[in-house]
């Protein structure tokens, strides 16, 4: 079993999630699961690999207060922290996250409907939050 950061752009329809490489220098988008089923989703992950911490998008306005879906992401961290008592979890401002994943999968050469597919832009749209996270960590050389 490989040390995996799990990365998590939180919806009640859908969430995306990511992961990280066992490094933790890559985040790349892992899948999109309905906002109902991704504890179970999490666990199944869980019997695979090592999860040492997840990374869930904080939904802020321009201004920097939260905005109104900070209450699901409140929501569905206390459901997190009672499946996973252990590890650790961390919050990252998730403001641009759907322009950029939009950004990438344009760059990345994808095909317009396949940009218009909302499971894409979740997935990785969590595979950017992620990528922030371990981007500004501090590393141990």
């Amino acid at each position: 079993m490989m040390d995996r950061v799990i990365g998590i752009d939180y919806g009640r329809k859908r969430s995306g999630i990511a992961v990280s490489d066992p490094l933790g220098i890559f985040a790349s988008a892992l899948d999109t699961v309905p906002g109902a089923k991704l504890i179970d989703y999490i666990k199944k992950y869980a019997q695979k690999e090592h999860i040492v911490r997840f990374v869930v998008g904080w939904p802020v306005n321009l201004d920097g207060r939260p905005s109104e879906a900070a209450g699901d992401v409140k929501a569905f961290l206390k459901e997190l922290s009672k499946a996973f008592p252990d590890i650790p979890q961390s919050l990252e401002d998730e403001r641009f996250t759907s322009v950029l994943a939009h950004r990438a999968m344009i760059d990345g050469g994808m095909k317009s409907s396949q940009r218009r597919n909302k499971e894409n832009v979740d997935k990785i749209s969590a595979a950017i939050i992620l990528q922030d996270w371990l981007d500004r960590k501090d590393r141990i050389i």
